[in-house]
């Protein structure tokens, strides 16, 4: 009866818990480069195989950091494989993220000891590594930020700034409360948060939420151990009781964190610290405050104010009043613009004891990229396959956005009232292209410019690029483009320049576009032997549409199979008409009678005696 009881118990608390919480955040890590699933120490830690993701090429790690994961694989992106390399994880429910990746060092001599390149998270650039970021032990050895995912894929790039391979020693994408850190109306699927400093005062060694035995919820946060502002400015204190109001929603934090902190002296009353941060950026701050000085009891003994970069954000901030009582979890949050590259944050006592602090936390607020028409990404992957772009383009991710790094030959507009990038050119002249180009480059129904000149490129010119009608500029020149110029060409009213020499078409030009040479655009159709119809190529002949030499064709072969079948018959009849000519003559020779007469003669012999035979001898005899 009791373990009846205690099973109802536990189904209904799992009841009463937010459908999110129950069913457990969702968690992917991926240990780039590995074939095999793989566990880490020291909590087992299940990292999944890297395949089918993206390219680049696997190789051996070398950890830069003690808090790198123990793994021992890496991928790495070299310039011939493109500018762009992206990871693209699928079936990613809708939600809210904290996206982390760890980089690594391949382990080979021959290889740049630290490379240099940028990341982007759904479209946005998120980090810059700079020179030394191998040789820290810090937030420099990874990138973090919280994403919003509202279309089933999650998508981060690497991006080669030309100082080494990228190289990515994990990926982890966990799942956290729809609401954690909100810092006001901002707050939504249009903004990014990058970690840019999370600290725990007075820590003795740097630790993430699983080794404080953290909610999942949390997202598995690195928090780095700051033992003091400045020395002889301040002494840890730490705690072993249990603090109240910490692991909750929506942010989940470890209780652990709380238990230790940092407070000033005599010696240097005020608590301030100094970081390095972006310029003419946002940052959303989060103090956490805790009382564990148990000289500390009731309201008024310890107030302070709180100040970022000389402003005033809390005033008479007094942890007892408002918790209620010490070991009691006081989260604050505020939002300010940093223009210099100097972020400070001070704790100024305003009555009563010391200033404390128990931990910090650093955002940089990021606006999410608007991204490119998702028609015309599909246009373009279709059109990346058709011409055979080699390797060092790329063309992976987004080709708008980040905006720092855009697609090798594309061009991108941005329409303010879509909200949305589309592709208004594309420049892929000399570029050794051999393949063909498709009917689905229609779909890029913005494009003013195309240029594929000096290129291998074969097959007809479609139709379809007559419907886009913002076109003005298409030279196909030099390339070896065959069949005729289709008559949907004249169709592009907005067209200035058109080449199409040095191609293998024929037939007449299209009669509109000869029109067009009146209104001042420019075309050149010289170099295909087989054009005509235009000044300065020769004369047609009679000229048929294409329907009316399909026709004429498809009447041909029903003609040619029509004889075939009457001179077959015909041969028939007369083969016949000669084996009976042949049988008739041979019966009507002098030989063939006697022949014919004596074998009856002998026939009706037989008859007459095996008549006599059955009859009987006669009565007679």
């Amino acid at each position: 009866m009791r373990i009846l009881f205690l099973l109802l118990f536990s189904f209904f608390s799992t009841l009463s818990l937010p459908s999110s919480v129950a069913r457990g955040p969702y968690a992917m890590r991926i240990s780039c480069g590995a074939r095999v699933n793989v566990h880490s120490p020291p909590l087992n830690t299940l990292w999944f195989k890297d395949f089918a993701y993206t390219g680049g090429i696997p190789a051996n790690a070398t950890r830069p950091s003690f808090i790198t994961p123990p793994l021992t694989t890496l991928r790495y992106f070299p310039l011939s494989e493109g500018p762009e390399n992206c990871y693209i994880i699928n079936r990613v429910p809708v939600g809210h993220y904290s996206m982390r990746i760890f980089f690594g060092l391949v382990d080979d001599p021959n290889f740049d000891s630290e490379p240099l390149f940028d990341v982007s998270v759904e479209g946005t650039l998120v980090e810059s590594l700079s020179a030394g970021w191998s040789t820290q032990d810090n937030e420099q050895v990874f990138a973090e930020a919280l994403v919003f995912v509202a279309d089933g894929t999650a998508s981060i790039c690497f991006h080669s700034t030309g100082h080494g391979d990228p190289a990515v020693l994990s990926i982890e994408i966990l799942q956290v409360d729809d609401q954690a850190y909100y810092f006001g109306p901002q707050f939504g699927l249009g903004i990014i948060l990058k970690t840019v400093k999370r600290l725990s005062c007075g820590a003795g060694k740097p630790k993430f939420d699983e080794d404080y035995n953290g909610n999942k919820w949390g997202g598995d946060r690195f928090w780095n151990s700051l033992k003091t502002f400045s020395p002889s400015s301040d002494e840890a204190i730490s705690t072993e009781s249990a603090i109240s109001e910490a692991s909750v929603g929506p942010n989940f934090y470890a209780q652990a964190l709380y238990q230790t902190a940092l407070v000033s002296t005599d010696v240097q009353p005020d608590l301030t610290y100094t970081m390095d941060v972006e310029p003419n950026s946002n940052y959303s701050i989060w103090l956490h405050f805790a009382e564990i000085d148990p000289s500390v009891t009731i309201a008024g003994q310890r107030v302070f104010d709180i100040l970022i970069n000389g402003d005033m954000v809390y005033n008479a901030v007094d942890i007892i009043s408002m918790t209620g009582g010490p070991n009691t979890a006081l989260v604050l949050n505020t939002t300010v613009a940093v223009n210099g590259r100097i972020l400070a944050i001070s704790l100024h006592p305003k009555s009563g004891r010391h200033a404390i602090i128990n931990a910090i936390e650093v955002f940089q607020i990021i606006p999410a990229e608007a991204k490119t028409l998702p028609g015309e990404v599909s246009a373009l992957k279709a059109l990346k396959s058709a011409l055979r772009l080699p390797h060092r383009f790329g063309w992976n991710g987004d080709p708008c956005v980040p905006q720092q790094h855009p697609w090798i030959g594309v061009d991108c507009h941005f329409d303010v009232v879509l909200g949305k990038w589309f592709i208004d050119g594309l420049g892929l002249d000399n570029q050794g292209l051999r393949g063909f180009l498709p009917v689905g480059i229609s779909r890029l129904g913005h494009l003013q410019s195309i240029n594929l000149s000096g290129n291998s490129i074969y097959g007809a010119i479609p139709s379809s690029l007559g419907t886009i009608a913002s076109l003005e500029i298409l030279d196909l020149s030099y390339n070896n483009f065959s069949g005729s110029i289709p008559e949907s060409l004249g169709q592009l009213n907005s067209i200035k320049i058109l080449n199409l020499n040095g191609n293998k078409l024929s037939g007449k030009v299209p009669a509109p576009l000869a029109g067009m040479l009146l209104h001042r655009a420019s075309f050149n159709f010289t170099d295909n032997a087989g054009l005509c119809g235009i000044p300065g190529l020769p004369t047609c002949g009679p000229h048929l549409s294409t329907g009316a030499t399909v026709g004429i064709a498809f009447a041909s072969c029903v003609g040619l199979l029509f004889v075939v079948v009457c001179s077959i018959c015909w041969w028939k009849r007369r083969q016949n008409i000669l084996r009976s000519q042949r049988v008739i003559a041979a019966r009507e020779a002098p030989y063939a009678k006697a022949r014919t007469q004596f074998s009856r003669d002998v026939q009706m012999t037989i008859q007459h005696a095996r008549m006599a035979s059955e009859n009987g001898p006669s009565l007679l005899s």
